[in-house]
């Protein structure tokens, strides 16, 4: 059972864990995320992570490269995300608001959950307007290689990947 001075000792304990690395966390994700905000958030994913995560610490490597470790594995994740956002919300931005509760970091089946749901998506599509999509934010192939491999013209695929995009959203918000 805690008592008084055990609890204040464990917060000064916390307190004291906070100010030592938050900052040194801080410069490390700014060195690989440039909007403050964002680097600000992983930083504090990373710390209730790390005390979610403590039970699983043995002491095989200090506390800093334990902690460190769960921050890299933070910066890795938000770039995924990130790439998953750019992907689905490329000149759709309306959608994001739909999926950025799938976005958040306490949940932690959302990128299996977000992937099944793109795909069942595009399965749903016509045919034209999935391969389409496939190409150009799966595969990053370029319009114009787009509209060679459709025997069209460029401003054609320019307009087929516009509705497209359009029905990926109407289908999306339809699951």
């Amino acid at each position: 059972m805690y008592n008084s001075h055990m609890i204040l000792a464990d917060k000064q304990a916390a307190s004291k864990f906070y100010r030592t690395y938050r900052p040194k966390l801080l410069t490390f994700v700014r060195s690989k995320i440039a909007n403050s905000q964002e680097a600000e958030d992983v930083v504090q994913d990373t710390l209730f992570a790390f005390l979610e995560a403590i039970r699983d610490f043995h002491g095989d490597c200090q506390v800093s490269t334990y902690l460190f470790s769960i921050c890299r594995h933070k910066v890795i994740d938000y770039y995924r995300k990130k790439r998953i956002k750019q992907i689905v919300f490329s000149h759709a931005p309306e959608i994001e608001d739909i999926l950025s509760p799938l976005l958040s970091p306490e949940e932690t089946l959302d990128a299996v959950l977000l992937k099944e749901k793109l795909h069942t998506t595009l399965k749903k599509l016509l045919p034209q307007y999935s391969f389409i999509l496939h190409a150009r934010y799966i595969l990053n192939m370029p319009v114009a290689d787009i509209a060679k491999r459709l025997a069209t013209t460029i401003k054609s695929a320019e307009m087929t990947l516009f509705r497209a995009r359009k029905a990926f959203i109407q289908v999306y918000e339809k699951e």
